[in-house]
């Protein structure tokens, strides 16, 4: 006993010593819950059947699956005979989702199991309980579970919303459902912390947060909230000492449940519940300890002792990688195969393996679990089938998959993606738009300390572009940039934040935020002064995504000796060597002439930046540049010294052909519309004028071609590392063979090292 006492008297003094050390930080009392109105759960007849609800099935969002529903001790289905939106609706909302988004018959999720508990349902959409809406009668159905009706409820959860357990037995069965989630700092001065690793776990139930006891609590649990709030893995943390020193300036409210996850969920709600717990009547648990979890943030959003949070993504796996995403954590499934980089095919693709990817990247779970190539089509071989994964693979390269089936059947239409959960850093609070039409656009305003103090102001204009403009966006979470502005005139923004407060930004477009990009510090330059000289962006949802097909350019390419008087016009365009000048008018020039076919493989059109009646009119070739600038030509040495150079302006961007089912939108006769529209592509004919390198003055020997569309980022693209081909070139001074062709960054590192001097697969700094 005498022990038992000493040991109490040690952990007070404990308790006493930790707490004087952290008082003068304030303990974080709760958040003030905002005032709503109240939810009441629904009160049913008694002659209405009890029944529970669930989602389930091959997922690719938590808020969607096949419904199933539990009556009498057995899980089973609903029919989709007459099956509508307004069942959806009843579905969703007893789910405690605010609405239905949409559903889809014929097992869409998959096929279920056991009965099919209602078939034929009629509901009008204000029923409480999917048991209240007419039917052929509980258990009575004629369909099977190739008719497995599935819906797709909308993310938003109704406020209130209380779990309200109907079973006496088997509520382990029953999936979680809760208003929402949320780890609660420690310490209040913990709050202002982003991203917040740790504290307390509360569910939002009834419209109250409530916290969970640690009975029962498992390290499975703690993966699946830290993956939901964004981190890839957890650690474990010295719960006890956290309630001595703090408990006792809180009583805490606990939820009546325990928690049952797998670790494999992407959601909370895909977890089981535990047994109801037994509340002391002092409002401790069993236990007596709040849930307290510590996650650990990817290497992107962790600290670093000399810089801060790192200022640019960068892929921590070398086997898989994600492109064409409009924000961080987003984008097409690639993976390296045999020093390849390909795509994965979306058959069977769901969340559990789109979870894989994201954690592998230092996210934490999945949102979504993309298909139908909704990010953009990719190139190359489709590496990977029919993927399933169990969800605590390290990569997705170690899941099992069809392996008799790599590519067959699929095509880049069913390349996968992902939409992962990334930290809250709070970096859209720093910066908005104002004066737009809508909030997609406007004059770009931002927060900077200036004199101790944070002031919104505007940002120069001066250099300001499309590089900029897209991380910009992408920290507004507005999509991709679709123009950038160096002047706001018709944008009159926020009165009280005219001043310049940033000039000078350059951005590599990698940047989670503008203010990791570089731009001057403490002393500002900006000539013209802010105003109308501000800058200001347009936002958009979707991008184009210009690809350039290798193996064209390697099968069209050949050697020409034009002469003199047939070169004026090339001449009069610079698209000639410089010693053109000095060439007698009788000699010719040596041309390597290629053909080029660029396609389009976003999810929109590319058009021109400068407006049609701003295109210059070129009287030689009588045509009208949309672009000064579209492509870049170069012939290198094996040490990157550009030998040879040309370019080629877009004189006519139109669809010269498209995909099945794909109309032309784009023709350059009679002064029409120019763009390439998603699906179609635009041929530049090895033979017409400045489709060529001039290589006249070129010694014979082994060489490096490169094209680069779009250079100068004119126009924006969802993914500007694939606007670059690359040939391995030999030239004997007859004769020219171009090989190796393939887009940049589409082979590994140890391949792409093989072509040195050249821009690889990031982009480059202006």
């Amino acid at each position: 006993m005498l022990a038992l006492w000493s040991v109490s008297f040690v952990l007070l003094c404990v308790w006493r010593f930790s707490y004087a050390q952290y008082e003068h930080l304030g303990y974080l009392l709760g958040y003030p819950e905002p005032a709503q109105d109240l939810y009441t759960a629904p009160e049913l007849p008694k002659d209405i059947p009890r029944i529970q609800l669930r989602l389930a099935g091959e997922k690719r969002k938590h808020n969607e699956g096949r419904v199933e529903v539990f009556y009498e001790e057995e899980w089973g289905t609903v029919c989709d005979d007459d099956f509508t939106i307004h069942a959806a609706q009843v579905v969703c909302r007893e789910l405690g989702y605010s609405e239905a988004v949409s559903w889809s018959p014929s097992s869409k999720y998959g096929k279920g199991e056991g009965r099919i508990w209602f078939d034929n349902v009629h509901c009008t959409g204000n029923e409480k309980s999917l048991a209240q809406c007419e039917s052929n009668g509980i258990g009575v159905s004629d369909c099977k579970h190739t008719e497995d009706v599935g819906v797709v409820c909308s993310d938003k959860r109704i406020p209130g919303f209380k779990f309200v357990n109907t079973l006496t037995n088997n509520i382990n069965s029953l999936n979680i459902q809760v208003e929402d989630v949320r780890i609660r700092p420690i310490l209040s001065s913990y709050r202002k912390r982003n991203p917040v690793t740790e504290g307390y776990v509360e569910v939002k139930d009834g419209g109250k947060w409530k916290q969970i006891c640690d009975d029962e609590w498992t390290h499975k649990n703690s993966r699946v909230i830290c993956g939901m709030f964004g981190f890839p893995g957890d650690k474990r943390y010295n719960t006890r000492i956290l309630f001595l020193m703090f408990a006792r300036r809180r009583k805490p409210t606990y939820w009546d449940y325990s928690i049952n996850c797998t670790g494999n969920e992407a959601h909370l709600s895909s977890c089981k519940l535990g047994h109801t717990l037994a509340i002391k009547a002092n409002g401790t648990c069993e236990q007596g300890t709040p849930v307290v979890v510590s996650c650990v943030p990817g290497r992107a959003f962790a600290p670093t002792p000399m810089a801060g949070y790192r200022k640019a993504f960068r892929q921590e796996q070398p086997l898989v990688r994600l492109r064409g995403g409009a924000v961080v954590g987003e984008g097409r499934v690639e993976v390296l195969k045999n020093g390849e980089w390909g795509t994965i095919c979306d058959d069977n693709w769901n969340l559990v393996a789109a979870t894989v990817v994201c954690r592998e990247l230092g996210f934490g779970s999945a949102k979504e679990a993309l298909s139908g190539g909704q990010l953009g089509q990719g190139m190359g071989p489709v590496h990977m089938n029919e993927v399933k994964c169990s969800g605590f693979e390290k990569s997705v390269t170690e899941c099992p998959f069809n392996m008799d089936k790599d590519s067959e059947g699929c095509s880049h239409e069913e390349d996968a993606g992902v939409r992962c959960n990334v930290p809250a850093m709070g970096f859209q609070r720093r910066l908005r738009l104002s004066g737009g039409r809508n909030h997609f656009e406007g004059r770009v305003e931002v927060l900077m300390e200036r004199n101790g103090s944070l002031v919104w102001g505007t940002v120069c204009g001066e250099g300001w572009g499309t590089m900029e403009a897209m991380v910009f966006c992408r920290q507004l979470g507005l999509g991709f940039a679709s123009h950038a502005f160096q002047e706001t005139w018709n944008w009159p923004g926020a009165v009280n934040a005219d001043s310049v407060v940033m000039s000078g930004v350059r951005c590599a477009g990698t940047e989670m935020s503008l203010s990791h990009c570089l731009h001057h510090g403490e002393y500002l330059s900006c000539p013209k002064g802010g105003g109308r000289f501000a800058a200001g962006v347009s936002c958009s949802e979707t991008a184009p995504d210009l690809v350039l097909n290798p193996q064209v350019v390697e099968q069209t390419t050949y050697l020409e000796d034009r002469p003199m008087f047939m070169l004026q016009c090339a001449y009069e365009e610079n698209c000639l060597g410089s010693t053109f000048s000095s060439t007698p008018a009788n000699s010719y020039r040596r041309l390597l002439r290629f053909s080029s076919q660029i396609h389009n493989n976003g999810q929109s059109d590319f058009r021109p930046k400068a407006s049609r009646e701003t295109w210059v009119w070129h009287d030689c070739h009588r045509h009208y540049h949309s672009m000064e600038v579209f492509t870049h030509y170069d012939l290198l040495s094996n040490n990157g010294t550009k030998v040879a150079e040309g370019h080629k302006a877009s004189f006519c961007l139109e669809d010269s052909e498209c995909d099945e089912g794909i109309e032309k939108r784009y023709e350059c006769a009679n002064f029409g519309e120019q763009g390439i529209t998603v699906g179609c592509w635009d041929t530049y004919r090895h033979d017409i004028d400045c489709q060529w390198v001039d290589i006249t003055d070129v010694k014979p020997g082994d060489y490096i071609f490169q094209i680069v569309i779009n250079p100068n980022y004119e126009v924006a693209e969802s993914d500007y590392t694939n606007n670059i081909v690359k040939c391995r070139c030999r030239y004997d001074g007859h004769r020219i063979w171009m090989y190796n062709c393939h887009i940049g960054g589409s082979f590994s590192a140890e391949t792409e090292d093989t072509f040195p001097g050249l821009i690889n697969n990031q982009v480059t700094h202006r």
